[in-house]
């Protein structure tokens, strides 16, 4: 449990209004698996990868520490690891930025378990409506005020699959891989997690 959580509206607020990403094309992984076999050979072909997704990564670290230099040197090493574990990345039809937000993920749990210090959940109103409307709460305006209350009764998985979702916006092909899991297992963990958090709000309404 992560006591006292932090939920940080005020870190998201100027972000414009998000939709769920949806999937990547085919060709598209395709193409970028092409580049990733080119970075195993010369690790200069490594650079385009980096470009692309560096700003995404360091939004997803930043997002959960709140902390521009923090996240920085955490970016830093997820990139590192990245190109140092490159040969044993497994291609299975998602994109790169999967296999980099699983290590990113790694590299925040090591922190917070090195640091001890209370977690950052960051998210704006869209991403807390989107989640009170899965969970047909019509009330949210009373509902918010207790949604980090019930956030902090989660585990650290279980809070991680509702970031990703809700308030990264991730499909759900994505987040099984960043999670290693199946497809379907992360449709119903979220369900279940959200049936579990939507009775926890109305016990406290």
């Amino acid at each position: 449990m992560f006591s006292n959580l932090e939920i940080n509206r005020t870190l998201v607020k100027n972000e414009p209004m998000r939709v769920f990403k949806k999937a990547v094309s085919e060709e598209a992984v395709l193409a970028e698996w092409a580049e990733i076999q080119a970075a195993r050979r010369d690790p200069v072909h490594f650079r385009p990868l980096y470009d692309r997704y560096f700003e995404a990564i360091f939004r997803f670290v930043f997002r959960r520490t709140a902390d521009e230099e923090l996240s920085a040197d955490l970016c830093a090493q997820v990139f590192l690891k990245a190109l140092q574990k490159l040969d044993s990345y497994q291609f299975k039809g998602v994109p790169f930025s999967s296999w980099l937000f699983r290590i990113a993920s790694n590299e925040i749990a090591q922190h917070y378990r090195q640091s001890r210090k209370n977690r950052v959940v960051s998210a704006d109103d869209t991403d807390l409506s989107d989640m009170m409307d899965e969970m047909e709460e019509g009330d949210q305006e009373m509902h918010l005020e207790n949604l980090a209350k019930v956030l902090d009764t989660l585990n650290d998985k279980d809070l991680q699959l509702i970031e990703l979702r809700f308030f990264e916006q991730r499909p759900f092909k994505e987040i099984a891989e960043i999670l290693d899991i199946t497809e379907s297992n992360a449709k119903v963990k979220t369900y279940r997690i959200l049936e579990r958090l939507k009775t926890k709000l109305i016990n406290l309404a």
